[in-house]
């Protein structure tokens, strides 16, 4: 039987905002994706040389069509509510190069709000799964070298 743990008392304002955020973001992510596919000569490539060029290396290299395939998933999945610290991990990635290259190559208003709004969202989306990444920062552990399936401390 699952435990659940006690919580503190859920703010419905930060349950709506999640929702709202994990609608949008997914929903952006996954027509960011899907546009690279079914409407490639619509792909924007940026307004400065360096965008530009950015953006046609990783085209050129295949991996473009890597970060849009999983676009594609994480907007699904972030439209599903399903896999979500997997996701958010996904995102997180996919937001470093986001936002570099809206803060970075391309610059300007337009730029700046869709970096703020990838790390604003991002942060909204995370703050619930934050007791699953606190794992993540032990420093020093012990490996479990089982071939036991089970999950970490249980």
């Amino acid at each position: 039987m699952r435990q659940r743990t006690v919580q503190a008392t859920s703010s419905p304002v930060f349950r709506i905002a999640y929702h709202v955020s994990r609608v949008v973001f997914g929903a952006w992510f996954l027509f960011s994706g899907l546009w690279h596919f079914f409407w490639p000569w619509m792909q924007p490539l940026g307004n400065t040389p360096q965008a530009i060029a950015f953006t046609k290396a990783l085209m050129a290299s295949g991996l473009f069509d890597w970060v849009k395939v999983i676009e594609v998933v994480t907007g699904i999945t972030l439209l599903l509510n399903r896999a979500m610290p997997l996701t958010i991990i996904a995102v997180v990635v996919l937001n470093v190069v986001i936002v570099y290259w809206n803060v970075v190559l391309d610059e300007g208003l337009v730029e700046y709000t869709f970096a703020a709004l990838t790390v604003i969202l991002t942060a909204i989306i995370t703050w619930p799964w934050r007791a699953w990444f606190w794992p993540l920062f032990i420093w020093k552990g012990e490996p479990d070298h089982s071939l036991d399936s089970r999950l970490p401390g249980r």
